[in-house]
């Protein structure tokens, strides 16, 4: 899908653009830098993120340049006509390492590795950021829910609530992260996504009455009807109406497909109309639910017994309630062959130096164990440091190791083949699947433990001393 078919280097904040003059005016153009991608703290207080979003960043990239318009506008707001001249032919041509989409990945690890000259580098921040961090953050709520619904139906209702344009890639990541369907029609046109949906209220509402609407739908789609049972009364009046429907649908030859509950105690009323389903030989038919649904709701109905097939989510899902925004975040490491880092008084703020390499390490079943960040000479690792505590340590010479990321633009242009969400989202499960239990908790999930090589070790203090030395 083209995300953006015009003014693509726009999207882009303001102080990116007078960054990058300044690079240009100052004579550090032809600066090389490195900068890594990563994030703070797993959304939803879960024990894990999924990684996705890396498809729609690499088109974007490959497509950032400034047309003709752009350059006027730039014109207009005061930027120097050298800098207008060197954007004219602008591309991006520097390299880009990445773990792969539907990757598990965990807090201040670099997940994604820019290198090229300090210009190009410095304007796709934005968009990278962009992307990345409402993605994976939606894929991750996405797992969640799957976590909870089990191998029942789950499909996203949710581009009426999302936050404008955001809902396309929304749905995108809901299906990486699990979902089997959306009834976002314009994103499952654009990835090549599974679209469903059922019918509103207002189509009950605009017939005289609701046995005559259920009717006149069932015409319509007997293939494929499934009957919204709660505008005026679900249990006197909706399901008994549903079931007249369906017997007369097996008279024809056809099956109800389903029933769908959208308010009220879902739980409840989800027993009572498999009862009354059953109780008139319609057994098959299923019953879907909807209405401000999330995992803890999920799991509450699923305690309580409720007899659902099929869930609807849509707002807490979209919005990726109750995290608004991950916290990803985009940093200097490597400055013309000098490695660089943010240090400050917080420990959780402060960046780790140099060109940096992420090995995952597995135990002896083949699950994920640790993660471990190494600078890109070393070829294996022996012992893992805790970033901050300096007794604690552990050996993983013995283990066998997986480095995650991967080259996926070599002088701006593209080297890995592209792959569709179906594909994502089952390396992401399989991915999942190696991810010990106690990391999936809802509540308290273990933490997953994340070191730093010797070698990096002894960069980052020999850097923190040096700094003290010169400002303290």
């Amino acid at each position: 899908m083209q995300t953006l078919n015009k003014h693509v280097g726009l999207f882009i904040d303001y102080y990116e653009l007078t960054m990058a003059q300044g690079y240009l005016l100052g004579g550090k153009k032809d600066c090389r830098v490195t900068f890594d991608y990563f994030y703070r703290k797993n959304p939803y207080g879960g024990g894990y993120t999924l990684f996705v979003g890396l498809e729609d960043i690499l088109e974007l990239v490959l497509n950032f340049r400034f047309e003709k318009e752009d350059l006027n506008y730039l014109k207009k707001a005061g930027f120097d006509k050298r800098f207008l001249e060197y954007l004219t032919d602008f591309r991006f041509r520097g390299d880009i390492w990445s773990c792969k989409e539907g990757e598990v990945v965990f807090p201040n690890e670099p997940i994604v590795r820019v290198e090229g000259n300090i210009i190009e580098a410095q304007l796709i921040e934005t968009i990278l950021l962009n992307f990345l961090n409402f993605e994976t953050l939606i894929a991750t709520k996405a797992v969640r829910i799957r976590q909870m619904v089990g191998d029942q139906i789950v499909t996203d209702f949710g581009l009426r609530r999302a936050q404008g344009l955001g809902g396309i890639h929304a749905s995108r990541a809901a299906i990486i992260g699990g979902f089997d369907s959306t009834s976002n029609v314009y994103s499952a046109f654009s990835f090549g996504l599974h679209s469903s949906g059922t019918q509103a209220h207002s189509w009950v509402q605009s017939y005289e009455n609701e046995l005559e609407a259920f009717r006149s739908f069932a015409r319509i789609y007997p293939d494929n009807c499934v009957l919204l049972v709660d505008t005026y009364d679900t249990l006197n009046v909706g399901i008994p109406n549903a079931i007249r429907v369906g017997k007369e649908m097996e008279a024809e030859g056809y099956r109800l497909k389903g029933i769908r509950l959208d308010s009220g105690d879902l739980a409840y009323l989800s027993k009572k109309a498999r009862q009354m389903l059953d109780d008139t030989g319609l057994y098959y038919v299923k019953i879907f639910a909807s209405n401000q649904l999330d995992e803890y709701l999920i799991k509450s109905l699923k305690t309580q017994g409720a007899c659902i097939d099929v869930y609807g989510v849509g707002t807490k899902l979209i919005t990726g309630k109750d995290d608004a925004a991950l916290d990803g975040v985009y940093k200097l490491s490597e400055s013309d062959g000098k490695p660089q880092m943010k240090i400050t008084d917080s420990h959780e703020k402060m960046t780790l130096p140099g060109r940096k390499k992420l090995f995952r390490i597995l135990n002896g079943d083949n699950k994920f164990y640790a993660d471990a960040i190494a600078l890109v000479e070393e070829k294996d690792i022996g012992l893992i440091q805790h970033p901050y505590i300096s007794r604690k340590h552990m050996d993983v010479s013995h283990m066998k190791k997986e480095e995650l990321l991967y080259k996926v633009l070599n002088s701006g242009k593209r080297i890995t083949v592209s792959r569709k969400p179906g594909e994502i989202a089952q390396y992401a499960q399989e991915r999942l699947n190696q991810l010990p239990e106690e990391h999936k908790r809802f509540e308290n999930p273990h933490a997953y433990k994340v070191g730093i090589s010797e070698k990096l070790l002894i960069l980052r203090d020999k850097i923190v001393n040096s700094t003290n030395q010169k400002y303290g």
